[in-house]
């Protein structure tokens, strides 16, 4: 049995993990150790799509025993289609500026990703982050946050970009992350929010 240690992993890392591992080796049976019931559930709806055989046993409040088992059916699913991010609550950031704050934009454009980094490091994560005018700028070719954007979308945050906005710069096909959306989306996503934070 090959064993998966994924705590203090937030999804979908553990998800990523057990793919590759069940990907990549001999063995039919895996132990994945995490630290909280959400990466359970998780896991299990990951599992039961792939046809995987699962079961899991509680240890404590944080660590879970999960067993995973190949089977002659098994076909592996995308695992960022199975996150609930539980941090993520009903909270939007928008961002309508490639810089942060007013005065000096070469300062700003260095809290503005600053601030991009930060928010791909802090345990808790927004629902949404929705870019329009020149905040588009960020999720498209040229941008200093591209990595750190890609890492909030693997971990289960939405990225919306505008698409009039992308249209407006010139930047449509050089979108690098996230989705192109309208604005009837960006108004739903802002009107239902329980908290947007503008930057």
């Amino acid at each position: 049995m090959k064993e998966i240690n994924a705590k203090g992993l937030v999804c979908p890392q553990p998800l990523i993990l057990t793919k590759k591992a069940v990907e990549s080796s001999e063995e039919k049976d895996f132990l994945v150790i995490v630290d909280n019931d959400t990466a359970v559930k998780n896991l299990e709806k990951f599992a039961k799509s792939s046809n995987l055989d699962f079961r899991f046993e509680k240890i404590s409040d944080n660590e879970f025993n999960i067993f995973v088992s190949k089977n002659t059916n098994t076909s592996l699913q995308e695992p960022s289609a199975f996150c609930s991010v539980e941090n993520s609550s009903d909270v939007v950031i928008a961002i309508s500026k490639d810089f942060m704050g007013n005065g000096s934009e070469e300062l700003g454009k260095l809290l503005i990703k600053g601030f991009v980094y930060t928010s791909s490091e802090y345990e808790k994560l927004p629902k949404t982050m929705v870019f329009f005018n020149a905040g588009v700028k960020l999720t498209s070719e040229g941008s200093p946050c591209i990595d750190d954007l890609k890492k909030l979308e693997e971990k289960g945050v939405e990225i919306i970009s505008c698409g009039t906005c992308l249209d407006y710069y010139g930047l449509k096909e050089k979108l690098l992350v996230g989705e192109i959306s309208n604005m009837y989306t960006i108004y739903e996503t802002l009107f239902n929010a329980g908290k947007v934070i503008n930057i």
